[in-house]
Order: structure tokens, then C-alpha cells, then sequence
């Protein structure tokens, strides 16, 4: 094998027109106690990858490499790590570590952890040939999916299910989506397999045609109100000015779950409109490795599908500069790392 490998690194956040991601040569990593090095096979694109890119969020170390949602081959094992063996496909998320002993950790609530790690951010991710990975933080993967199809259900589809139980949704409600791309095409999937209504709000028109295609019961603009009040609903696009106009679609009782780690400053909001009548506004942080497990086995139970868009690795900036000008419907996956 190999003493080099191939990343992409982000170098000086800016808009994407301005390329701040950089295709660099590394040292091969070598994995520590309780960690495993993954071949990369593909990697999902995510809109967290780019705040990170255009420094929506601030780095975490010099020339970080993007990428969490990651599907890789176990290459090599470190000292004590003996849950996979190696050449195991398995799947690694944006939650890389948590200290498992604050307050958070220690009554099920590890994605609130007050020391966590979150790869492609804090550690490097998949943007790369090889990436390190800590054992206990890593999927098995459903069967059925190939390695394209299964990426964007390592965070896409994990936060958009821990986003839908945040609504706390009855059986059989009105949910609302604001915004469809990768994380609400698959979370719509869940809701209507459960029986709720969806009604899809997004600007694009390819994005709609998804969205009926897969059995939401209506779609229009962001602007547009929805044909019901809601019982509850998920704010996907970044957008703050969304904000007030999906608590008013609410009815008495609604939540509103907001899904993105950003989110553009919220207008000011009228308490009698948006909030009373015990309307709720709710944010979504990471999630826990529970939450990936239960995603994990209703996606293989239900067979969501995942409408993906194959990259070459060596094209992983034209992937985020396609995603920021939705020139896509669904989600991005990296593939051919080794070409």
C-alpha cells in the first residue's frame, strides 16, 4: 500500500465559486487503540460540508478535510480494536467521539456531550482515500444498499430522522418540509410509510416532482402556505426568514424541528401569530449512536430509497459548487477515490 494518500482539505473559507477546498497528498494515517483506518468507497456530500467550505462554520484545525458521510472498507485495525474485521464495509457519521462522562452522556443524551468530536470538522473525514475512524462510533450497514446509495443515510438520514421524532408527530399526522433535498427526501419516506401527510414547501421545481414522486400529498413554494395546518413540521433550507412562516402554518400544538447545525438569523417573531396556543420552536443538534441504529433498521425494514447523484473524488469541488446552486434533486455521493 501505499506511505501517501489523496484528501481534499478546505484551505481558505470563501464562496465556493472561489475554491476553498484543495486537493493535497498526506501521509497515510495509522490507527490508535480502539481505532480502524477505512478505504474510503464513497462519501456523501453534505450541506454541513459546505458552511464549513464557505466558513459558515469556522474550522476546527488548519486545512480540515470534509466528509461524514462515509462508507469504507476496514483496511487496518488499531491496538485493541476488535469489533470489525478487517475488510468489513461498514459506515462512519458525523459524530466521531463523546467524552461518555458529562452530564449529557450519562443520561442518553450524547449528542448534547460538552466534549464531542464530529468528523470532517473537529477530526479529518471522507474527503480522502483513508480516513481513521473510532470503532465504537462506526454502522454496520443495512443489506441491500450499495455503497452509493446507502452514504447519504450516515447523516442525511439520521438527522432527518432524530429532526421528524423531535416533532413529535402522531400517527398519522400533518407534517410539513420545508425545503427537500438529501435529508428531507429520505425523512419523507419514514413520515408517509407511518401514515402522515406530507406537504412539501421548496423552491425548486425538480425538488417538487421528487417529492410527489415519492407520495408527499402536496407541494408548493416555501412561501406558499400548505392546503392543512400542520401538526408538525421540518425546517431543512438554512433559511431564518422561513422561520415565521412555517410556525404559522402550525396548529395548535405543533412543533416546528429546525435540522441544520445553520441557520440564517430569524426575523422577529409576533408571540399571539407564531407561538401561542402552545406552538413550539425546536432546534435538532447532531444525534446519538441509538438514533443511527433505529434509522439504520427502519431505512433496511422499509426500504427507503435514496435518489442519488455519483462524483468522481477528484471532482468533490464541482459536487459542493452543484449542491450550493441546487443543480441537483437529492443527495451527492463521491465515488471512484481510487481513479
Amino acid at each position: 500500500m501505499s506511505s501517501t494518500m489523496r484528501a481534499w482539505a478546505v484551505k481558505t473559507p470563501g464562496p465556493i465559486e472561489n475554491h476553498p477546498l484543495v486537493l493535497v497528498e498526506r501521509d497515510t494515517p495509522v490507527p490508535g487503540p480502539g481505532q480502524m483506518r477505512l478505504r474510503v468507497v464513497a462519501c456523501g456530500v453534505c450541506r454541513t460540508d459546505l458552511h464549513l467550505a464557505e466558513g459558515d462554520l469556522t474550522p476546527r484545525r488548519p486545512l480540515v478535510v470534509p466528509g461524514h458521510e462515509i462508507v469504507g472498507v476496514v483496511d487496518e485495525l488499531g491496538p485493541a480494536s476488535s469489533l470489525f474485521l478487517r475488510g468489513e464495509r461498514v459506515g462512519a457519521a458525523w459524530l466521531a467521539r463523546t467524552c461518555g462522562a458529562c452530564h449529557f452522556c450519562l443520561t442518553g443524551r450524547e449528542n448534547l456531550c460538552l466534549k464531542p468530536l464530529f468528523t470532517g470538522w473537529d477530526i479529518d473525514g471522507g474527503y480522502a482515500t483513508f480516513v481513521i475512524v473510532h470503532e465504537d462510533f462506526v454502522y454496520r450497514l443495512p443489506e441491500g444498499y450499495d455503497d452509493v446509495a446507502v452514504a447519504p443515510l450516515l447523516c442525511a438520514g439520521i438527522i432527518g430522522y432524530r429532526a421528524l421524532r423531535r416533532t413529535e408527530l402522531p400517527r398519522g399526522g400533518r407534517l410539513g418540509i420545508y425545503g427537500f433535498g438529501g435529508s428531507a427526501h429520505l425523512t419523507a419516506q419514514i413520515a408517509i410509510a407511518e401514515g402522515a401527510r406530507v406537504h412539501v414547501m421548496t423552491r425548486s421545481p425538480e425538488a417538487r416532482e421528487l417529492a410527489l414522486a415519492l407520495g408527499a400529498s402536496s407541494v408548493g413554494d416555501t412561501s406558499d402556505p400548505p392546503p392543512e395546518l400542520l401538526d408538525g413540521a421540518i425546517l431543512f433550507a438554512p433559511v431564518g426568514e422561513i422561520v415565521p412562516i412555517s410556525l404559522a402554518s402550525l396548529d395548535r400544538g405543533g412543533v416546528l424541528a429546525v435540522a441544520g447545525i445553520y441557520l440564517s438569523d430569524i426575523p422577529t417573531l409576533n408571540y399571539e401569530r407564531h407561538l401561542f396556543q402552545e406552538r413550539t420552536l425546536r432546534s435538532v443538534t447532531a444525534n446519538t449512536r441509538q438514533d443511527g441504529r433505529d434509522f439504520l433498521e427502519i431505512a433496511a425494514r422499509i426500504a427507503i430509497k435514496s435518489t442519488v447523484h455519483a462524483y468522481p473524488f477528484a471532482e468533490a469541488d464541482r459536487a459542493l459548487n452543484d449542491l450550493a446552486h441546487e443543480r441537483f434533486s437529492g443527495a451527492a455521493v463521491l465515488v471512484d477515490f481510487e481513479g
